[in-house]
């Protein structure tokens, strides 16, 4: 399973502590580093079962800038919304991660994270 995490980030931190703590094999990718492809998105979003919007963090200053809030939220908008998580990684919902099933989550809670390690 991989992990997309964002160092700064507690929910990220617990996430990470979590897997340790059951001995799950992973690897991290810091997301903001290791900036994924839209292609590489769009493979997550396919995992997880969501569009582009439902892991956006919109109250970022770079959503505000582009306005995301207004933007339409429908398939002929999908790839514009794809290619700002990419351009702006900053805007991608975390941690994410990707179970060995070929299923993601977002893993925000614990229970999240014990989902994933169940997968």
């Amino acid at each position: 399973m991989e992990i997309w995490i964002n160092p700064a980030c507690s929910k990220c931190h617990s996430a990470v502590q979590l897997l340790d703590a059951e001995g799950a094999d992973y690897t991290v990718r810091r997301y903001l580093e290791d900036v994924p492809t839209e292609d590489e998105i769009r493979a997550v979003l396919d995992r997880l079962g969501l569009e582009p919007w439902d892991i956006t963090r919109t109250q970022e200053p770079a959503a505000e800038e582009l306005r995301l809030k207004e933007w339409p939220r429908d398939a002929a908008s999908r790839d514009r919304w794809v290619r700002a998580l990419a351009e702006h990684p900053k805007l991608i919902q975390r941690p994410i991660i990707t179970a060995d099933d070929g299923t993601a989550v977002v893993a925000r809670t614990e229970d999240a994270v014990r989902d994933a390690l169940s997968r």
